[in-house]
């Protein structure tokens, strides 16, 4: 049985140690933290990714604690309606839920003695059709795999590509989980409303919370100033939230390049392809490519070609996403008054079609069932 190490254990990294051990692998997660605390935000599972949840027989509890979306709406900061689609699909819904929900769904899929804590990695060396991780610690394990799934500032990488930090693409992000949701909230939709220079999100993350994400082109700790004079809704939902459980953070991506991996080593996740919160899509992708990557071990079995494969496959996608990502972000934070109505006036003007043909772009690609050449 080959011997896979995981270093990095969010949501990708265990959702690879998920897929792979269902496929017969015997996979192990080394997370450099001490505990895996809960983190209070929401992250959305589009279509895209509940296939992969259904595949791996995790959806119907994601659907216990979740949050169903069938609709999408763009609001002006006053509440009125730009533009909506509705996005229902009874076979693979889109769901929201507290991150630390999923987080303990796919640890309880996992058997205890796979997740290795407090194992910060410091390098790897490949020798002998094997690889060997180091940790601070000074504690070391050979394997015959690693997949570096370390998030945005991956410490795998480094060692790999050493191409620098992430570029910081001008705007701050704001997350937040309110306990209950404010009068006037329309059931199973999201929400995304635009301002000068400042946008706000919000949708179910389920058992009766909201959760919500905020952009400016500024660094400020005061969302409520920020935010005032918007629709109320707004503004209930940052009060509602205790300012500790806010999480923030600067928007950041990397431009897409072909370089995943080298040997027995490969990338997964936001270690590889980190994108801006834009489309939602982050831990979207990284669950795709945990199941992509263990359909090609399953297919070339345990050898080199297995990653080579995988990265080939998921280089395109993930590419586009990335930049589709970007530049939605960067028209999201104008403040220039006349770019402000063209987007308003486009946005309103967009037909259900068209936005729909966009969506089955992001959303009908099955990591499950895609052809593994």
């Amino acid at each position: 049985m080959a011997q896979i190490a995981i270093v990095g254990g969010g949501i990708g990294g265990l959702t690879a140690a998920v897929a792979l051990r269902q496929c017969g692998f015997q996979a192990e997660v080394f997370e450099q933290a001490p505990a895996l605390l809960d983190v209070g935000a929401a992250i959305a599972i589009w279509p895209n990714a509940m296939r992969v949840l259904q595949r791996l027989q995790l959806a119907e509890k994601i659907l216990e604690r979740g949050g169903v979306m069938n609709e999408i709406r763009w609001l002006d900061q006053n509440g009125f309606l730009i533009n909506c689609v509705s996005i229902e699909n009874r076979i693979h819904p889109a769901v929201a839920l507290h991150r630390a929900d999923l987080q303990s769904i796919l640890l309880h899929a996992l058997p205890d003695t796979s997740i290795h804590l407090d194992h910060s990695f410091t390098n790897y060396k490949q020798h002998d059709n094997k690889i060997t991780a180091t940790f601070a610690s000074a504690d070391s394990i050979t394997a015959d795999f690693l997949i570096g799934a370390d998030g945005i500032h991956s410490d795998v990488r480094l060692q790999l590509i050493n191409d620098g930090e992430p570029v910081y693409r001008s705007y701050t992000v704001w997350r937040g989980i309110a306990p209950e949701i404010p009068a006037g909230i329309p059931p199973a939709t999201a929400i995304e409303l635009h301002g000068r220079g400042k946008r706000f999100g919000l949708g179910p993350v389920g058992l009766g919370r909201l959760g919500w994400w905020a952009t400016a082109n500024t660094d400020t700790d005061n969302l409520s100033s920020l935010f005032a004079g918007w629709y109320r809704p707004v503004l209930d939902l940052i009060a509602a939230t205790p300012k500790t459980a806010i999480l923030k953070t600067r928007a950041l991506d990397r431009d897409p390049i072909r370089n995943w991996g080298s040997g027995r080593l490969t990338l997964l996740g936001d270690a590889i392809h980190p994108t801006t919160p834009n489309l939602g899509q982050g831990g979207c992708l990284a669950m795709e490519d945990a199941m992509v990557l263990a359909r090609c071990f399953e297919k070339y079995g345990t050898n080199e070609e297995a990653l080579r494969a995988y990265e080939r496959l998921r280089y395109r996608r993930t590419a586009a996403l990335t930049r589709y990502s970007r530049y939605y972000g960067a028209v999201g934070q104008w403040e220039n008054v006349w770019k402000l109505a063209t987007r308003k006036i486009a946005l309103s003007l967009i037909p259900e079609s068209l936005a729909r043909r966009f969506m089955q772009i992001v959303f009908d690609y099955d990591a499950t069932k895609i052809s593994i050449d």
